[in-house]
Formats: structure tokens, sequence, C-alpha cells
């Protein structure tokens, strides 16, 4: 077969995407490869259908277990032979494994780079027919990205022991830096490089600055994903149990996912999301890399993100299968002091400076006023048009500016009345004239600025104090204190304005219990689809998404084909999965169409 038969017999798509066909072809000459695509642009199809027409085995690093078994589980629904090796293997598994390798029968092998880089596993790979090497999240590589993962640099010890096997890697997130980088790293032969557009036309980002603990903003933005697959990411392990605990008062399907939670719990939570049988996971960034979900509608961070390459490889999980989904960011300028203090941590001085540097642009990415996308596509180097209605900022009414210099000025002077030595909510405590005993014990009611700001919310203070961060008139010093800057005295000394967006200083809404209907009009023939798919799903124990994606079921509600001729025609269905699934949704369709 040609590779556009073998496009359409296993994976049921008539054409390429954009940059899949150079890349196969890239690797049927024996070339090595850099492919940086956005998720769900179908990177693992780039070196899945060259290995099924090529001699030999293609081995492909990748940094989960939860990751390779999807793609292992995947391949093999399609009638290809692929394994994974791990350190969750039984010996038996283990020798099993081996022993079809040596056979010459599997075509792709999923390895964590830790276990690739043992002499031993050298040794072995040295005795069987490989064709290329497959290096999947390749930004791990380079100290430049976001991830850099020491055992992922000594993959460059591959070109020393195997000079003649081609070498694709493959990310979706490296700036042109990085990309520069991991070609270095690799020790690439003058690769071919080819870069997607990061632009993902079906996700539509927002970014808020963050309520008080911003349930109300959540639960306003579940309103319109309701039965949908979704994560919400948080900032620790306990608030995203908090979280969780929270959504299923309010009659929300959610489980919390994170480190420290026992193995048996964590892969628990993972099988019920991956087959529908939650609807959200509130989770740490502990959880994600390894999804291959494809029918997630969207993602909501409660808190900023570290870098924007984690960020957009996070909100990438949401409308893998290309139909419409959304993301939600809330933040405020907290998030950013508490994520630079643990990059202090950070052992190796070089990238410690790289992350904060990254942590500041993600703030300013989340705090601006321009398109979102266009934004996204400078940071990685790629021309991007304002999206007109793909994010916040384009959808917006133009901005109302409104002054705030008396504030700021209120502001301001308690840090100087109090020696620049408290943090902002104990300042914000001071203008509202709370009666705290922290207040007591300082003696700060008998301030002059003590209960001079009560025309204003806590919520609303902390938005005038991140304008005052933004403008760099305050900074934190230590534990956290707030320390006034050059700019900051001369808008105490009335020598500057200030100014916001009045958007921002609308007082927060109270939580309401969220209300579950669902007042959009079901399509009927699409539910009896996925009612279906989910039965066999749960019949043979695999995730619906990877009998039938979303996409595929919404063209078949579509059509409705009648034979197997038309059945071949719908995107996503191959000879291979219409000889597991065809009748029995051929079947189905006919009686849809009778009803209809």
């Amino acid at each position: 077969m040609d590779k556009y038969q073998v496009l359409k017999e296993y994976f049921g798509y008539d054409k390429f995407r954009p940059f899949q066909e150079e890349s196969i072809d890239a690797l049927l000459e024996g070339r090595d490869l850099l492919t940086i695509l956005p998720t769900g642009a179908g990177k693992s199809l780039c070196y899945q259908l060259p290995t099924l027409m090529s001699e030999g085995l293609s081995v492909v690093v990748s940094p989960l277990i939860a990751l390779m078994q999807d793609q292992v589980r995947n391949l093999q629904l399609l009638g290809i032979e692929a394994v994974t090796i791990h350190s969750d293997l039984s010996d038996a598994n283990r020798t099993d494994i081996f022993s079809r390798l040596k056979s010459g029968r599997v075509k792709l092998l999923y390895v964590a780079p830790e276990r690739l880089i043992l002499p031993q596993f050298i040794t072995f790979l040295k005795s069987l027919p490989l064709n290329f090497f497959v290096i999947d999240e390749a930004h791990c590589v380079s100290e430049w990205g976001h991830e850099f993962r020491s055992d992922y640099q000594q993959l460059s010890i591959l070109k020393e022991h195997f000079p003649d096997i081609p070498i694709a890697a493959f990310t979706a997130t490296a700036t042109r830096e990085v990309a520069v980088d991991i070609a270095k790293s690799l020790r690439l032969k003058n690769p071919l490089i080819l870069r997607g557009n990061v632009f993902r036309e079906n996700l539509h980002i927002s970014c808020q600055p963050r309520q008080r603990n911003g349930r109300s903003q959540i639960l306003d933005f579940l309103k319109k994903h309701p039965d949908e697959s979704g994560i919400i990411y948080t900032f620790t392990r306990k608030e995203s149990e908090d979280l969780a605990r929270f959504l299923q008062t309010q009659n929300i399907s959610a489980k919390a996912y994170h480190a420290g939670l026992e193995k048996e719990e964590k892969q628990r939570v993972y099988e019920d999301f991956v087959h529908d049988c939650i609807d959200i996971v509130v989770a740490t960034i502990a959880f994600g890399m390894g999804i291959d979900k494809s029918n997630i509608r969207f993602v909501l961070h409660t808190s900023l993100p570290k870098t924007i390459e984690s960020y957009y490889q996070e909100i990438g999980r949401a409308g893998r299968d290309g139909l419409p989904s959304r993301t939600l960011l809330l933040y405020n300028k907290s998030d950013e002091i508490q994520k630079k203090e643990l990059i202090q941590n950070t052992p190796n001085e070089h990238y410690r400076q790289i992350l904060e540097q990254k942590l500041s642009k993600m703030y300013r990415y989340a705090n601006s006023s321009r398109c979102r996308h266009k934004m996204m596509g400078q940071y990685f180097g790629d021309e991007v048009e304002v999206c007109g209605d793909k994010c916040d900022n384009c959808q917006k009414e133009p901005v109302c500016m409104e002054d705030i210099t008396t504030e700021a000025r209120m502001f301001l002077s308690a840090i100087y009345r109090t020696g620049s030595r408290f943090g902002q909510n104990h300042l914000i405590d001071i203008l509202r004239g709370s009666q705290s005993a922290k207040i007591a014990q300082f003696g700060h009611e008998k301030l002059s600025v003590y209960g001079i700001g009560t025309h204003r919310s806590k919520e609303v203070w902390r938005r005038i104090i991140d304008r005052l961060f933004d403008l760099e008139a305050i900074t934190t010093g230590v534990h956290r204190a707030v320390v006034m800057k050059e700019r900051g005295v001369d808008i105490l000394k009335g020598k500057e304005s200030v100014k916001i967006d009045a958007a921002q200083l609308i007082e927060p809404k109270r939580i309401s219990k969220l209300k579950t209907e669902d007042d959009r009009p079901k399509d009927e023939k699409f539910e009896a689809l996925r009612e279906l798919r989910s039965k066999l799903a749960k019949e043979a124990s695999l995730p619906a998404y990877i009998i039938f994606s979303d996409k595929t079921l919404l063209e078949l509600a579509s059509y409705l084909p009648q034979n197997k001729a038309e059945m071949l025609s719908i995107n996503g269905i191959g000879e291979v999965k219409y000889e597991r699934y065809g009748e029995v949704f051929l079947e189905l369709c006919k009686k849809l169409r009778e009803e209809s």
C-alpha cells in the first residue's frame, strides 16, 4: 500500500493534515526530523504511518506510562503491533514483550528516556532491526524549555550508538530558541524542521482576574458545559480536593487528582475520566500529559501557570478532535509572587533565571488586553492574525478607564506609615478598618490611614494593588512585604495619576447554586450514537473516544450512512475500525434514518 492507502485503511482519513505528509516523507527518506505542531494536530500519525511502510521497529521515547499505554491501546485497536516497557510490568509480561520484539512482529516500542539510555537496553536494541527513533515531548531536552529533564538531555547518546538511524523529534511547545537547542542536543544531522501554526481555531481563550476564591466564576463557566468532559487545574493538592468536594455539592460529576494520592486511587480517577464515568477531573499539573482523550471540551485554570509553554500545552488538551472548545484562566498578582518564591528553590541558577523570565511573561499575557492568539503566536515566533472572536479580548467592548489615583495614594500611604514591613492583606485590613488581633498588636488602628478605604471591598482593593504591581509602582520584599518603588513615590507625591479598566472595580458576585438544567437543544441522533459508543466501550473496557471520536459521531449523525461504502467515507472510520464496529453503527444509522 502507498501512504494514502495506509492513511485510509488504518486511520480512516482521506487526506493529511498540514505538515503530516512532509514529516512522513522525511522519515521514509531516512532523514532526521524536528516537527513542532500544536496538540491535536496529529503528531502521532507522522511516525505511526511510516513505520507501517518500513521494515523493522520504531522506538518511541515518551515521558509518562499513561501516555504510552494510551498510544499502545489505540494502535492495537487499529490492528498494529505495539508494546510498551515500563516499571509497572510484571517479570512475566516483560519477558513476553522481549520475546515478541526479538520475533520481529512488533512495529512500535514505547519506552521512557531513563530506560532507553541504560547500557544493557542499548545493547538489546542493537540486536533488533530498527528503522527510526521518535522523541515525543522533545521540549524536555532543552534547558530553554519549560519542562527540562536531564534524562531527556542524555538522549544525545543515540547518535553515538546508532549513527545511521534517523531521529524524529516532536513537540507542541517550542520557541525558536528551544527548537535550535533540541536539534543541537539530539545531534540531529541536517534535520528537516517543520513548524505548524500555533493558532488553534477551535479553541476560545479567556483570562479573568480571580474574584475571591474563584468559585462563583467557575460555576458560571461550568453552566456553559453541562455533561461535558473537562479539566480544572489547581495550584495545590489541597485545593484540588476542596474544589472537587465543592463541585460535588453542586451536583457536578468531579473527582480530584494529584501526586499525593495512592497509586490505586490515581489510576481509578484516571480511568473514570477517560471512560466518561465522571465529567471533570480537578487536578494539579501532575495530570494531563498522558491524556489522549479527544473529547475534552474545556480546560480551566484556577491560578496562573508558570510558563506560556505549559499553559499552551495544558489548554491544548481541550478540543483535540477539532470541535469548538473553551478555556478559562483565573489569576491575580499573588499567583506570580507565590510561584516566584518556588522558583527560588531551583538549584540551577541559569535555569532559575529562565523560569523567572517565563513567569513574568505569563503574567503579562494573562493581564493583557491584546488578542490572546496573536500574543501566543508572537511568543512562539509565529505570525498569527487577530482572531476576531476566538478570545475574550477580541470580543470585548472598548475598555473604559477610571481614575483610581486617590485609592492608589491611600494604599501607598499605608505602606509608608507601616514601614514597608507588611503584606497586602494586612494593608487592606488597615484601610478597611479591620479589628483584627494583628492590627491591635501593632497599634495600626491609630494610623491616619486606618478605615479610610471602606468604600472598596477586599477584592476590589486586590485589583487596585495588582494594577500598582503592573505599573511597577510597588514590589515585594522580605516575607512578601509590599515595598514602594520610585514610581510609587511619584504617585504618592501627586506627580503621576493611575487609571484602571472600570470593569475591574465592579464588585464580585456571590456564589449561587448551579442550575444543572441544560437549555441547549439536544441532537437526538448524536446522543443515540454516543450511547451506543458508551455501551461498546464498557463491554471492551476501553475509553469511548478510542472507538470513535465525537467528531466522527457528529459526522455519522449528520449523514446517517446506509452501507459500508458510505460508512467508510466518514472521517475516522477505516477498514480496521469498520471491521470492529461498522456493522453495529450502520444498523443504528439505518434505524435513525427510518425514524427521522
